[in-house]
């Protein structure tokens, strides 16, 4: 009895094993096809969608040319299979499909032209569209087309708590010239996409700072909101200095973005087990896209005036908390030698808008304007960092001269109160120098300035000096004469070399041979700088353009005849090593389905550049 248990169940597991290798079978039968369908009257102004449906698993979607349409966002691709038995007949089907919303911006008819794909090496074209577009108010809106005649689709309604965005400030009181952060940031509990900010808040009345990246991926958190769990992400988030007093208001901003509402089917019952086994739930992934606005809420700021109280005159609009270092780099140096002094300044506030005062140095100093530097940091709370001024200054005369500390004052928002830093006074002993000119020039402390007791002229010039001939001319010299010869004989050279290369150009088919390597090098370039970057789409883009372009000039292939079979046989005519061919069409075909396959991702760049460059190499070593 056991035994016979235990054959059954081999049998029944191997009926199993049979069926499944008979889906693919069946599929494969069937009739691939790319088709295009949309509304056919839509009214101008009016988003609606257009979808590219393929019955198998393609790549290399290429996208039409939408005429006047505007494009908001995609292709946003979605994949969907059912399995039917029926009568114990097996039936499979498998959609691939491409949405774009566009929108129409003028009345007229417009046409849209094919789009393309290909699946297992042949490229499949779709249908043309022709959409009439209609002033609003004069034609119906088309009713939706995904509902089926054994049933009606609804979509889940959409509400504000499904995703909405917020202005945030860490305060709403402050003083003027003090550092507030306010952060914009998106909560979401359905999965959204095509995020695009439509309009920036104005910050009438406010210094900004932008604090985050624009280039980075945004960094998403998960927040429980009244029993409720949410996607959250800072869109953008900057640091704000008021400029003056009074009630400023931060307006809102304003960003669009696509909103993915599952569906639900309501179906009449069905016997049928089988059908409601893959109607369940967790196999209806049907989504539609659905276009929201979202705009952040105003925010009133107070912002109350500086104290008189206890400024001084020295007080520049420094607002934060500070701290000061001042350095001389030599305090004994010889007259007409240069000295460098600076000032830093460290900390936290609206450190780019600090006016330093400038320092007092003797009557018969020298002094060159101040260089600024600046190492801004801005991190999520907010700007900090250091700004230096150096001073470069020259004195003139000999003597002993004191440079008296500069005094900074700022108004520190957390203690309310002013506060003055002081530097260091520096002491500078300047001996005679060499070069000195102020042979008379005395100085003494104490004294208003510097009395001169001799002359002020120059000395005379002295040294080796540049003198020519008189009556000696370039003009009609030997000189002059090699001069025009090489001339002439430069100019000559010039033609012909020009003359060649234009006949050299008429040939346009030996051009695009000869400038093919040049060309499919230059691509692999920056190929590489984007598998670096980590940039996947666009890699694969520059690496497919890279292999096509490259047997396109090599074998003078027109770019519209471009496929496999075409390589394929523009290689057999060059009498190209099998091997190499294969070669070629498997990294080919890598290149169009590589971005889909599962796996790292950085990998798998790094293993079909390296590819592409092994190919090309083989090509050129061989190909003559």
């Amino acid at each position: 009895m056991v035994i016979a248990k235990k054959y059954l169940y081999q049998f029944i597991y191997q009926i199993v094993i049979l069926l499944l290798l008979a889906i693919p079978q069946l599929v494969t039968g069937q009739n691939i096809s790319l088709k295009a369908s949309s509304q056919s009257q839509v009214d101008v102004g009016e988003q609606f969608q257009i979808v590219y449906e393929l019955n198998a698993e393609g790549s290399g979607f290429k996208n039409p040319d939408f005429g006047g349409l505007r494009v908001l966002t995609g292709p946003m691709s979605s994949t969907s299979s059912s399995v039917q038995i029926i009568n114990g007949q097996v039936s499979k089907s498998f959609t691939q499909s491409y949405t774009y919303i566009v929108v129409a911006s003028q009345a007229g008819t417009i046409s849209v032209s094919p789009a393309s794909v290909i699946v297992n090496g042949k490229q499949y074209i779709s249908n043309k569209l022709s959409i009439i577009v209609q002033v609003a108010n004069q034609s119906n809106a088309t009713q939706g087309s995904s509902g089926s005649k054994s049933g009606t689709t609804t979509v889940n309604s959409s509400n504000d708590k499904d995703v909405y965005l917020r202005a945030i400030t860490d305060k709403k009181n402050i003083i003027q010239g003090e550092q507030i952060i306010v952060t914009y940031r998106i909560y979401t509990r359905v999965p959204i996409s095509g995020v695009n900010v439509s309009k920036l808040s104005a910050f009438t009345g406010f210094w900004m700072k932008n604090l985050l990246d624009e280039n980075a991926p945004l960094k998403q958190t998960t927040e429980r909101i009244n029993g409720d769990e949410y996607v959250v992400a800072d869109i953008r988030k900057v640091a704000l200095f008021p400029q003056q007093s009074g009630k400023l208001t931060i307006e809102p901003m304003e960003l669009e973005c696509i909103a993915q509402l599952q569906t639900t089917s309501e179906k009449k019952r069905s016997r049928d087990p089988f059908e409601s086994f893959f109607n369940d739930p967790f196999f209806n992934r049907n989504v539609q896209n659905v276009q929201k606005r979202l705009v952040s809420e105003a925010l009133q700021i107070t912002v109350n005036p500086l104290p008189v109280s206890g400024q001084t005159v020295d007080f520049k609009g420094a607002v934060g908390q500070f701290g000061l270092q001042s350095a001389i780099d030599r305090t004994n140096v010889k007259s007409n030698e240069a000295v460098n002094i600076s000032f830093t300044i460290t900390g936290t506030g609206n450190l780019e808008l600090i006016d330093f005062p400038r320092p007092v140095f003797p009557p018969d100093f020298e002094v060159y304007e101040p260089k600024t530097s600046s190492q801004i940091k801005t991190t999520a709370s907010g700007i900090a960092g250091s700004r230096k001024f150096e001073y470069l200054f020259i004195p003139r005369v000999h003597g002993d001269f004191k440079i008296p500390a500069v005094d900074f004052t700022y108004f520190d928002p957390n203690k309310k109160a002013y506060v003055s830093l002081h530097s260091d006074d520096f002491a500078l002993h300047v001996e005679k120098g060499t070069n000195d000119e102020s042979k008379d020039a005395v100085y003494a402390a104490g004294q208003e300035g510097i009395r001169y007791l001799g002359s002020d002229i120059h000395h005379i010039k002295t040294g080796n000096l540049y003198i020519t001939k008189k009556g000696d001319f370039f003009f009609g010299s030997t000189m002059y004469l090699l001069t025009i010869f090489f001339a002439f004989v430069f100019f000559g050279l010039a033609i012909y070399f020009t003359k060649k290369q234009d006949k050299l150009n008429a040939n346009q088919s030996l051009v695009r041979y000869r400038k093919a390597t040049k060309i499919a090098r230059n691509r692999l370039k920056a190929a590489f700088s984007l598998m670096k970057q980590k940039t996947q789409n666009e890699f694969y883009n520059e690496m497919s353009q890279a292999l096509w372009g490259y047997i396109a000039d090599k074998f003078m292939i027109s770019r519209a005849d471009l496929s496999i079979d075409s390589v394929k046989n523009a290689l057999v005519e060059k009498e190209t090593p099998e091997e190499l061919v294969e070669q070629f069409v498997e990294t080919l075909n890598k290149c169009e389905y590589a971005r889909f396959a599962p796996g790292d991702a950085g990998k798998k760049m790094e293993e079909l550049y390296q590819l592409g460059i092994e190919v090309i190499t083989k090509a050129e070593r061989l190909i003559k």
